[in-house]
């Protein structure tokens, strides 16, 4: 059993999202508007967090980014209406881990929210076959930890940016299709826009600075390389 947050101003929508995660097993609040949402994350930060763009207290993309600061482990669900690319680009930037547009089938709601949850779940350490800790370069990832270290600290990653580390660390040095990343990372029956891989990437690139290079190959995917180290004089 999960602990779900449903943003929604809507009562129809809420209240009924909220039943229905009930029923599959979740314990899930709904709550109305922003000010509630980040009111209940202080001191109570939810597995995972359903939010609506249109709120009528708050911009739904400020909301995420707060929600990112104060809940950085939870996973954030944007279900709205929306559907233009750069507002599924702007979400994500702004700390949003999936984006699902209204009306949505509850199935895919079930198998997202599972996705989820399978992959924050204790346990769930990335790329089956892989090392416990991964050495690259100057960093070390550890993956029961869930930490990448760097020479000089922890380097912070969202969720998902580890989980795609670890993914591209199994491989270092080959390339990794644009399919194989969406179908390990996020999941198999992925239905929305694989925009959300480019953002994560691009996040991984700024955070890692010089550490790694996360190389585009275009029409294909990406490949991870890391630096050599310079041979001694």
């Amino acid at each position: 059993m999960a602990r779900i947050t449903v943003v929604e101003d809507d009562p129809t929508i809420g209240g009924g999202l909220s039943a229905t995660l009930r029923v599959l097993g979740h314990d899930s609040r709904w709550c109305p508007d922003g000010a509630t949402a980040l009111a209940h994350t202080a001191p109570d930060p939810a597995d995972l967090l359903l939010v609506d763009l249109g709120l009528p207290d708050i911009d739904g993309f400020e909301l995420c980014r707060l929600l990112r600061e104060r809940a950085p482990d939870a996973v954030i669900v944007v279900l709205t209406a929306r559907t233009g690319e750069m507002d599924v680009v702007q979400a994500l930037e702004c700390g949003a881990d999936d984006y699902l547009t209204k009306p949505v089938r509850i199935a895919e709601l079930q198998a997202r929210v599972t996705a989820h949850l399978r992959r924050t779940a204790p346990g769930a350490l990335g790329a089956p076959g892989t090392s416990a800790r991964i050495g690259l370069g100057a960093l070390v990832v550890d993956r029961p930890a869930r930490r990448c270290l760097g020479p000089h600290g922890e380097i912070t990653l969202r969720p998902r940016e580890f989980d795609l580390l670890v993914r591209l660390a199994a491989r270092p040095g080959q390339a990794v299709s644009r399919e194989d990343l969406m179908n390990d990372v996020w999941d198999e029956n992925w239905f929305g826009s694989t925009r959300t891989l480019d953002v994560h990437v691009a996040a991984l690139r700024r955070k890692l600075g010089d550490h790694l290079r996360i190389t585009t190959l275009r029409q294909f995917g990406y490949r991870l390389e890391v630096p050599t180290a310079p041979a001694a004089g």
